[in-house]
């Protein structure tokens, strides 16, 4: 078929293109600073934000089924090496998803799918099919080499042995076709999200989480307490493998009806050949080489937190200590960088991309430093709410059914130890996507290099060095320290790529929200402990605790918040600052 792209005269030049030795503009950009355009709560800014609200809202509902699956799983396998078993089956589907082709698909297809809807004629739909075709391949033939490889992919995780490494391996086998629907609902979400609909990719996990509380229910109703590797069933080992494959399934084939909505109409088209799959598939190479990087690092920690289990198991130590408490506890902390973070992400990226396409770089900051602003403040308070009440949160997720009080309270302080580290995370989170947009891959690679030997070397010297019932909670905030040292090297050359801009006023909004946050840490703290000597521990004080300790985050950070919304930095104009047209003043210049 003969190419139907045609490229663009060239790629339009800012309109205020800054004279010979001219300094740059100094503050966040102000949404009518920018190329004249208005991104005021009227414009373009804004309208990314509360369209990430559909986003941010399927995000909560999704997580907050996501604990009831978590509470529900525990509830069922407890912490000890049965639970480990199955974690790690049903985790090295998605650790394999993200190594092999997620980050490529997160980093590279929008950017790619933007810059072809711009460029050809029919709009990018012939790329699409293109593109699309040429995943699905991938996909399955990484899902078939993964089935086969099953065992020797446990063995590289985690080093079981006897009943507990066929049971851990006989999951695997079952969990490891949802490489091809995680990357299938990667894709199709992606597709959506270039199109304009990124919230059905926010919506459908709901289904999973349904499905798999649904098929642990069932569990729990048919095992009665059996929670070892000898004394389940082939039976109830399908279930809970074949049932946890079906919930990413129904996930990813229930975006297509919102496919065939916003006018996509998928079909199989197998000449990729001079149809400029060339530079995706070139950058998704570096994206599949940082993800690389980054999943040597948690192989890494797999394999000594479940060591750590095993010889705690030997050593007679009933709470968990291992990889289950490990992984419980970093699901909590993801979750405020799912719902807010990536939904900033989701809806700023098209935009971001099209400014990148556009070479205008002034329009590219203005939208990653106000998706840092907001993100800041809401990551901040969360960051600090996991640092000091962290054992409170997972007593009311976790302490259920098979897990102990000693269960809980290891996964609260490992949940502590990563606290520090959600902030600088989700930072360098936006900023990468920045990097991709901007087609400079290699930034991303030092950070995720240097994040990577950071994490591991602090993780082996917390196995060495720290005490059994300690070691996976230094490793959690190994993992934190990590983040923090990666962050600076691609915040400085995002900084320098955009040719010198002032980033004094994002650091303000997160020095002002961490002030308020800080306060607020400390008086949950005391709150914390003061209900601790007045009750037993449990679900019902932690409870307690956390309604309090929301309350008082609520009266110092909501202001605070507000205030700092209303900066120009956010793309808010102050009271006041703001004509009958809509716009903001403009950015005050250094």
């Amino acid at each position: 078929m003969p190419r139907v792209a045609t490229r663009a005269a060239g790629r339009r030049a800012p309109k205020h293109a800054p004279a010979p030795g001219a300094r740059p503009e100094a503050a966040v950009p102000a949404p009518s600073s920018v190329r004249g355009k208005d991104l005021s709560p009227s414009g373009a800014g804004m309208s990314a934000v509360r369209g990430g609200a559909s986003i941010a809202a399927g995000s909560v509902v999704s997580r907050l089924t996501g604990f009831v699956r978590s509470a529900i799983i525990v509830a069922a396998l407890g912490t000890g090496l049965f639970a480990d078993g199955y974690n790690v089956a049903n985790t090295v589907p998605n650790i394999l998803y993200i190594l092999l082709v997620g980050g490529a698909l997160n980093s590279v297809l929008v950017p790619e799918l933007v810059r072809a809807a711009r460029r050809d004629r029919d709009g990018g739909a012939a790329y699409t099919d293109r593109l699309v075709t040429a995943v699905c391949c991938l996909l399955l033939a990484l899902t078939a080499a993964t089935v086969v490889g099953a065992p020797w992919i446990v063995s590289a995780y985690a080093h079981f042995e006897g009943p507990q490494r066929e049971l851990t391996v006989t999951l695997a086998r079952y969990c490891l076709p949802q490489v091809f629907f995680y990357g299938l609902f990667a894709l199709l979400s992606e597709v959506l999200n270039a199109r304009g609909r990124p919230g059905p990719g926010a919506w459908t996990p709901i289904l999973n989480n349904v499905v798999v509380i649904a098929v642990f229910a069932g569990y729990i109703a048919v095992a009665h307490g059996a929670n070892d590797a000898g004394e389940v069933g082939a039976d109830q080992v399908r279930l809970l493998g074949v049932g946890t494959t079906l919930g990413i399934a129904v996930q990813a084939l229930t975006l297509w009806p919102h496919l065939r909505a916003a006018g996509v109409r998928l079909r199989p088209r197998f000449d990729w050949r001079g149809h400029g799959l060339g530079a995706p598939l070139r950058m998704a190479g570096w994206a599949v080489a940082l993800v690389a990087v980054s999943q040597v690092a948690y192989w890494l920690t797999t394999r000594l937190a479940t060591t750590v289990a095993e010889r705690a198991d030997r050593a007679g130590i009933e709470h968990g200590v291992g990889y289950t408490a490990y992984a419980n506890a970093q699901l909590l902390w993801i979750v405020p960088h799912g719902i807010i973070t990536v939904s900033l992400a989701t809806m700023l990226m098209p935009r971001i991309s099209r400014a990148a396409a556009e070479g205008d770089r002034d329009q590219v900051w203005a939208y990653v430093a106000r998706g840092l602003c907001f993100n800041a403040l809401a990551i901040v308070p969360c960051a600090f709410f996991f640092l000091v009440l962290g054992p409170q949160l997972t007593a009311v997720v976790f302490q259920h059914g098979a897990t102990s009080a000693a269960d809980t309270r290891a996964m609260g302080l490992m949940l502590c130890a990563f606290a520090p580290g959600l902030i600088a995370y989700s930072a360098g989170y936006l900023i990468q996507k920045g990097h991709f947009a901007l087609q400079d891959p290699r930034v991303p690679r030092r950070a995720t290099v240097t994040t990577a030997v950071a994490g591991s070397a602090l993780c082996v010297a917390a196995y060495l060095l720290v005490p059994l019932t300690w070691a996976v909670t230094a490793m959690a905030g190994a993992y934190s320290a990590a983040q923090v040292i990666g962050l600076r090297h691609p915040a400085a050359r995002f900084r320098r790529a955009l040719k010198g801009v002032d980033a004094a006023p994002v650091l303000k909004v997160h020095v002002a929200v961490t002030i308020a946050a800080g306060t607020a840490a400390g008086a949950s703290f005391l709150l914390a402990r003061f209900t601790a000597r007045a009750w037993s521990d449990g679900p019902l004080a932690s409870g307690v605790v956390l309604l309090g300790s929301a309350a008082i985050f609520a009266a110092l950070v909501v202001p605070t918040a507000l205030r700092l919304m209303r900066r120009p930095e956010t793309g808010v104009p102050e009271r006041g600052g703001s004509g009958q047209d809509g716009k903001s003043a403009p950015a005050s210049r250094r």
